[in-house]
């Protein structure tokens, strides 16, 4: 009897471990048609009831636009123990979606034997636990801001906006007087009637609203426009990037716009998608990764219509504000006092380096790019040979006679300036010796007997040339680094690295003479310039060029003592006298009550001597009694134009309306 007892025992488990085998491997099955997405072998896994209650071609849709939907991918199961009396297999499903992970523990997979094989019951429960039939898995994106650029006052310079989209419904507006309103409503918007007729030409339906352009939501044009659904001209709100309205700006802050296919397809993180909005120039561009908002992303379970269960949710992350140091009025005065004129100007802090203002003229206004740009703007465009296209703060320049500054200070802290020695100096040209051939320095005033003061107030650039050569090439190379030539400035913001020569050397003689007075190969940005002069207004000291602000910031000197005490002051004299002084070159930018130092500076473009190229004008003037400001200024082709005294002018002006 025992030993039918344990023979009957053994056929059971042997039984058992083949029904054990049998579930296993059918989870297994399942699992693998899962995860490969294999859903018509998944299908025929089903119960014979289960596929009369959904045919193939609604399954394998409704498993494709679900897991596609939510972008299932990195899909895992793991079985739990096998419910063998209630025909169930409990299991745990976790995959990566575009909200973040699912991890679900409650999925249970039930089956049945359906001719000597194991067949899944199926049911919506085994896409999430939670469905029933009818429900519907939705996807849901929470949008997420942009960071505002701010200027030093917490004025938005750039922020997330309401537009007004300007539109036309077809069925209306062309009842009557169709062709006076495209006539109208170009005129207003100062587009053309084409663009209107295209717009509408493409458009296959008359109930659907045809956008044409985009305004602020301050634009004039509005009132214009505002209240007439009955003519069929209709408005509509939507977010978008406002910029501050004014083209001083335009180059610094830059502009989004949607996001091309091959930046899309270098998003390793998928954080992009086709709908996004990128930085394409400026700040909004050197910036995208702080300034962007994340989407968030919410996965849930809708049953008629309502939400039942979230699935997974990623939120919303909002871009980060950036403050920069740009002081808005003084940016908008600079670029107004420009008037046009190609050129650039930096303005700084002496005493904390913040950089004050930060031009390119001319430039563009960027709501032209979120907005559109009206046929008046395109035509001035096409007028200046789109010349707002180049960033003029970030191109490096030849500084001329402005740099005399840097070889004054450094011939006088090595000793090889003495600035009461008078050089006997005669005619306008002069060079070194006969082995310079045909080459000769010129200057514009004939003074004899020649110091220091008096060879900046009348910026000779023979001494400034004998200068160099006595103290020698070693010598002004380190000078001038110690004024931030060929020093990365690091502001957060590309500008081109100044330099003092093509090669950093200057190993030659007629090269070392003329960047003592600020030819040569030497190439600067009007941010060195305004910088170098600083010193002037600082005790000798070179502050670090800040743009962007923190909450944690500190002034911090990046060149110290440049100029030391005992030579401060004879430096203030000298470049006091160029506005000071009436015979000073710089005198057209005396202002009464404010003490300015300062240089005028010309600075030919040219491939040889005996040429003739254009030339660049530059004055830069430093603030001595309050130390507020340093400004640089340079113009492009000044003698077609305003003439280096035009820029002497834009720049008193602007001092006049920034100091008084």
């Amino acid at each position: 009897m025992k030993r039918v007892l344990g023979i009957i025992a053994f056929c059971a488990l042997l039984l058992t471990g083949c029904s054990s085998d049998a579930e296993k491997l059918l989870f297994e099955s399942f699992e693998e048609k899962l995860v490969n997405e294999d859903y018509e072998g998944l299908y025929l896994l089903l119960s014979s009831e289960s596929q009369q209650a959904i045919t193939k071609e609604d399954f394998i849709t409704r498993y494709t636009n679900i897991y596609s939907g939510i972008k299932a991918c990195n899909i895992d199961l793991e079985m739990g123990e096998i419910d063998t009396e209630n025909k169930v297999i409990p299991f745990s499903l976790t995959m990566d979606t575009v909200a973040g992970e699912v991890n679900r523990s409650d999925f249970e997979l039930p089956f049945i034997k359906e001719d000597k094989e194991l067949k899944v019951i199926w049911s919506e429960s085994l896409i999430f636990p939670m469905m029933e039939s009818g429900d519907k898995v939705r996807v849901s994106t929470q949008t997420a801001n942009r960071g505002s650029i701010l200027d030093r006052n917490g004025e938005a310079l750039a922020s997330d906006g309401t537009l007004i989209t300007i539109g036309i419904h077809p069925a209306i507006f062309d009842e009557e007087n169709r062709d006076n309103k495209i006539k109208e409503l170009a005129n207003v918007l100062d587009i053309s009637e084409e663009t209107i007729t295209k717009k509408l030409a493409a458009n296959s339906n008359p109930d659907y609203f045809v956008p044409i352009v985009d305004l602020l939501p301050d634009s004039p044009k509005l009132t214009l426009l505002e209240n007439r659904r009955k003519e069929g001209i209709l408005t509509q709100s939507k977010q978008g990037r406002i910029y501050k309205n004014d083209e001083a700006f335009g180059r610094l802050l830059g502009y989004i716009r949607p996001i091309s296919a091959e930046e899309l397809k270098a998003d390793q993180e998928g954080i992009y998608t086709t709908a996004s909005m990128v930085g394409k120039a400026g700040l909004e561009q050197v910036y995208e990764t702080t300034l962007r908002g994340i989407n968030g992303v919410e996965i849930y379970i809708e049953r008629d219509g309502t939400k039942v269960e979230t699935l997974a949710l990623k939120e919303a992350q909002h871009g980060e504000h950036i403050k920069i140091s740009i002081d808005s009025y003084l940016q908008t005065t600079v670029y107004q006092k420009m008037n046009g004129e190609k050129g650039s100007a930096t303005a700084v802090d002496p005493t904390t380096g913040d950089i004050l203002a930060l031009v390119s003229s001319p430039s563009y206004n960027s709501n032209w790019f979120t907005t559109y740009m009206t046929k008046s703007e395109q035509q001035h465009r096409e007028e200046i040979q789109f010349a707002d296209e180049k960033n003029r703060f970030a191109t490096l320049y030849s500084p001329g006679s402005t740099f005399k500054l840097i070889t004054a200070a450094t011939g006088l802290e090595n000793g090889t300036l003495d600035p009461i020695e008078i050089k006997t100096i005669n005619g306008r040209e002069w060079q070194k010796d006969s082995s310079w051939g045909n080459y000769h320095i010129r200057r514009i005033n004939a003074q004899t007997n020649v110091a220091l003061k008096e060879a900046v107030k009348y910026s000779d650039n023979i001494y400034f040339a004998m200068n160099a050569l006595e103290m020698g090439s070693e010598a002004l190379i380190k000078g001038a680094e110690q004024f931030t030539i060929g020093t990365d400035l690091a502001i957060g913001y590309p500008i081109k690295q100044s330099q003092i020569s093509n090669n950093g050397t200057l190993n030659r003689d007629i090269l070392l003479a003329d960047t003592g007075y600020g030819q040569g190969e030497i190439m600067v940005s009007t941010l060195n310039m305004a910088l170098a002069y600083s010193a002037l207004s600082n005790s000798g000291n070179i502050m670090a060029p800040t743009l962007i602000l923190t909450d944690n910031h500190q002034p911090s000197v990046l060149k110290e003592s440049v100029i030391s005490t005992q030579n401060l002051s004879i430096l203030q004299d000298a470049f006091s006298a160029v506005v000071e002084d009436s015979d000073g070159t710089g005198h057209l930018a005396k202002i009464d009550g404010i003490k300015l130092a300062g240089k005028t500076g010309t600075a030919e473009i040219k491939s040889s001597q005996g040429e003739t190229g254009s030339e660049n004008g530059w004055f830069i003037a430093t603030d001595l009694d309050s130390s507020n400001v340093s400004i640089a200024m340079v113009v492009e082709d000044v003698q077609e134009g305003v003439g280096t005294l035009g820029v002497v002018s834009m720049v008193k002006e602007v001092l006049l309306d920034y100091l008084k």
